[in-house]
């Protein structure tokens, strides 16, 4: 296969649309047969004759032919030509029978097989592995397909309309690209429901699972009507098929994929019970069903003309459902999450070798491009602009969008021209956030004179990989105002700053005020601002914002970190008692309380000390993170036991926010005074509890404290059979070793009979939990980094796509000191010189080793 680059630049329109397709499928393990029938015309965009090139990997084919007339074209490796010459001037049909081994289909991509179960995975590029045909999201057709074989369930895309002994027919009327094909055919059985659209249609609902996990479908189909109506009651969209299919599949190499009326997902993120998952787990189900859900018009119905468009449907369903938890749970508790995940991943991206827009000019592998930048930065994009042209506009632009683009290919330009003409805005600027990569800096500075309050602010924004020079963003910055009392005087002011350098003023105030900047985290920026520390307790006590509220006791925390790893100083009483009155105040919402006493990550106070110009040692950090938690547990001591024992539900468990909430408060204080009694609490609120969520967390916090072996035997003897929550048993063991033991303990649970290496969620449970075990992953003896790449070697012949994502471990080389670089680059090297290698991993591994 050739490494040249795929630019945007180059994109010209298909040579020939398809009007229509027909599948058979003659299922077999080791030889499935796959007739298509498709009907093509030129595409009056390409005026001209053009060679039609069908994309084809991996296929045996058997024969073809041109409105019934034989071809004699060979295929070479990517796919077959059809000279122009050998194609009439009008419409045609290409006739095609192909076969295929699902059973020996490792890399999960295309049709595979999952435990006896047939399934597909066909975004990005997996279609062309199935049979022969135009694979790109800008050509969109109707699909019928025919699935023939002895299994008792076939599905595929659309309503069925006919069935009988060994096989079933779908028809799916909207046109879709061959990304959104999907096929299933197992021994399953269905959870079923039904929902009434809002114009009065009825619904099939269905989630199908292995025989024996049909219990443990009730919050997925729960989640899956409340998405429904959601997205009816918020953005007028209706369900548009007689029948909505969901099916968990073991073996999947991504969260979910939303295939046009039958979604596939990875099983963790369907079956839970209360004895199998924790609030985590539920809280992800119920985000990615509706992800998915909400896909049926942001991705569906409007796709993406190219690939370089993929935020357009990934950050604006990222938004949608963000916008759907914060609305079923506590929108405060959510945007601090998602703010969370947006620093650990996306602002570790943009500072990096990996950097890349949000609508990159150029791929090698576009696997290698669902990353944070598209989906969460792309969706902070779409929060900006609904910021900027306010509620009604922006409802007002998505029901021109939806009318306007329905059944089409859609870009960036289609999207902004939607905002520009509902609202009369010139976007021409903030299309540059889609163009250029980087995490802009804000430098803040004020003063106060003559009852004039000015916020003095410069943007900084930073070279990138292939960007040396950038331009001033449109930023907008949501502002607040406090008196010294702690009254608002200002309330929340959306500024928007279009210039390198501007001031903002506010006028009539009688006393200096202390500002609360960037309240909601209203645009994805650092904000670099000099501030003191009774500031930034003075916020947290008094800050009417929840994001800065937070914000304020996270940057307190993480200034006394940083000054506890490089100074060696200890955690102050400002601190301590600033935070120790959020973590007992009642009014608050136990869940923000959970999150406050959550202490900075260990990746996430080296990326703050790189960005200070420290060179972050991971043991020393490890180590000020450890002292850290050992004096907030010491300045809480006397408050915890009566803060778990008034935390404990007394009812049986729901997955509910409020109820969530209150467990992640009793977990957090069960981690402190773990601290204290050395797990004699946290002992005994393992072997009580009855549900996931505490039995997880009292193991964690015996993990965090050296004990917990006794129990970890009892959890796998009760546990060993169910292979989701058996994950979680892997994953603790590593993310809670000692940093010298991290590495030595992956090489003994690889070893363990039940690490089943080619399953893509074991496969994370451990490789992937070493890199997230910071001072084990970079303990100074390179072992972590020794581990890593040598199970990325062997897992990359079989399965790219995932060996490519957990090679991003080493993306931050270049944050630490030389004896570790060299060791990454030694791993990085022995990576590019593994015989075979596939084009995924090659293009991380050679872009993290130049940068």
């Amino acid at each position: 296969m050739t490494d040249t680059p795929i630019r945007l630049v180059d994109y010209l329109p298909p040579s020939h649309l398809v009007d229509s397709v027909a599948l058979t499928f003659r299922l077999h393990p080791q030889a499935t047969r796959v007739l298509s029938q498709v009907c093509l015309r030129p595409n009056p965009a390409r005026p001209g004759r053009h060679d039609l090139r069908l994309d084809g990997e991996a296929l045996r084919l058997i024969g073809a032919a041109v409105d019934g007339v034989p071809i004699a074209a060979m295929p070479d490796e990517t796919g077959l030509t059809l000279p122009a010459s050998s194609l009439p001037d009008g419409p045609f049909t290409f006739t095609a029978e192909v076969e295929i081994a699902p059973e020996a289909n490792t890399a999960l991509e295309g049709l595979y097989m999952s435990r006896g179960m047939y399934c597909t995975q066909c975004e990005a590029e997996g279609f062309r592995k199935i049979t022969f045909y135009p694979d790109r999201p800008d050509v969109m057709a109707p699909f019928r397909v025919r699935i023939e074989s002895d299994l008792p369930v076939l599905l595929s895309n659309g309503n069925e309309v006919a069935n009988g002994p060994g096989w079933a027919e779908w028809h799916d009327p909207w046109p879709k690209p061959a990304y959104l094909f999907a096929l299933v055919a197992g021994d399953l059985v269905a959870h079923s429901a039904g929902f009434t659209t809002m114009s009065g249609r009825d619904v099939a609902l269905n989630i199908w699972v292995r025989p024996g996990d049909e219990a443990r479908c009730g919050y997925a189909m729960d989640s899956l009507i409340r998405s429904m109506k959601w997205d009816e009651d918020v953005y007028g969209r209706e369900y548009d098929l007689d029948v909505f299919n969901i099916v968990a599949v073991d073996d999947f190499n991504m969260g979910a994929m939303e295939n046009k009326g039958l979604n596939i997902f990875n099983s963790k993120y369907v079956l839970a019970l209360p004895e199998t998952a924790t609030d985590d787990d539920f809280a992800r189900i119920e985000a990615i069903i509706a992800h998915e859900y909400f896909h049926n018009w942001t991705g569906n119905r409007i796709t993406c003309r190219d690939w370089f468009q993929l935020c357009l449907k990934e950050g604006l369903t990222v938004f949608r459902d963000q916008q759907f938890s914060s609305d079923m749970r506590s929108a405060a508790v959510k945007r601090i999450e998602d703010v969370l995940t947006l620093r650990a991943r996306q602002f570790r991206e943009d500072d990096g070798p990996l950097a890349h827009p949000v609508r990159p000019e150029e791929y090698i592998e576009i696997n290698n491009f669902y990353t944070a930048t598209v989906y969460e930065k792309g969706a902070e994009l779409i929060g900006m602009l609904k910021r900027l042209v306010g509620d009604k506009g922006y409802a007002k632009a998505l029901d021109l969008y939806f009318r306007r683009h329905d059944g089409q290919a859609a870009t960036i330009e289609d999207w902004l021209a939607v905002f520009e003409d509902a609202t009369g805005r010139d976007l021409s600027r903030f299309k540059l956030w889609y163009s250029e990569a980087g995490t802009p800096r804000l430098k803040v500075t004020d003063d106060f004179r003559d009852g004039r309050f000015s916020l003095h602010v410069e943007q900084v924004n930073l070279p990138t990989p292939g960007q040396p020079d950038k331009h001033p963003k449109v930023i907008p910055i949501a502002v607040g105002l406090l008196n010294p009392n702690g009254d608002e005087v200002v309330p929340t002011t959306v500024l928007e700053l279009t210039e390198t350098r501007q001031s903002f003023h506010f006028d009539g105030l009688a006393a200096r005020p202390v500002p609360s900047i960037l309240r909601g985290f209203s645009a994805p920026v650092v904000l670099e601002r000099a501030t003191t520390p009774e500031e930034r307790a003075f916020l947290l006590a008094h800050d009417t914002d929840p994001f800065n509220k937070w914000e304020a006791g996270r940057a307190l925390a993480k200034e006394v970190l940083a000054r506890m790893v490089t100074d060696g100083a200890q955690p102050g009483p400002d601190w301590l008692d600033a935070l120790a009155r959020v973590a007992l105040d009642e009014a608050l919402d136990p869940a923000f309380r959970a999150l406050a006493l959550r202490l900075p990550g260990e990746d996430d106070m080296a990326q703050t000390l790189h960005a200070a110009g420290h060179v972050p040692d991971p043991d020393r950090i490890h180590a000020a993170r450890q002292r850290m938690a050992a004096a907030l547990a010491e300045r809480l001591d006397p408050a915890l036991p009566g803060l778990i024992d008034a935390l404990a539900e007394p009812g049986p468990f729901t997955p509910e926010a409020r109820a969530a909430g209150r467990r992640a408060l009793r977990l957090a204080a069960l981690g402190l005074m773990t601290r204290r009694d050395g797990g004699a609490r946290a002992a005994a609120v393992f072997r009580a509890a009855n549900n996931m969520t505490e039995e997880v967390g009292a193991l964690s916090c015996l993990l965090d404290v050296g004990r917990g072996q006794e129990e970890l035997a009892l959890f796998e003897s009760r546990w060993g059979r169910d292979r989701l929550v058996m994950d979680k048993w892997f994953t603790l063991q590593i993310l809670h070793a000692a940093p010298a033991e991290a590495a030595a303990k992956v090489d003994r649970l690889t070893a363990h009979p039940d690490f089943d290496w080619k399953n893509p969620n074991r496969f994370r449970a451990v490789i992937g939990a070493l890199s997230a075990n910071h001072a084990g992953f970079h303990h100074a003896s390179g072992a972590g980094y020794r581990v890593l790449a040598d199970w990325l070697i062997r897992l990359d012949p079989l399965n790219p796509q995932t060996a490519a994502r957990m090679s991003t471990a080493f993306e931050t080389r270049a944050r630490y000191d030389a004896d570790r670089q060299a060791l990454m680059a030694d791993q990085l090297d022995r990576i590019l010189a593994a015989p075979a290698l596939s084009r995924d991993l090659a293009e991380m591994a050679g872009r993290m080793r130049r940068g």
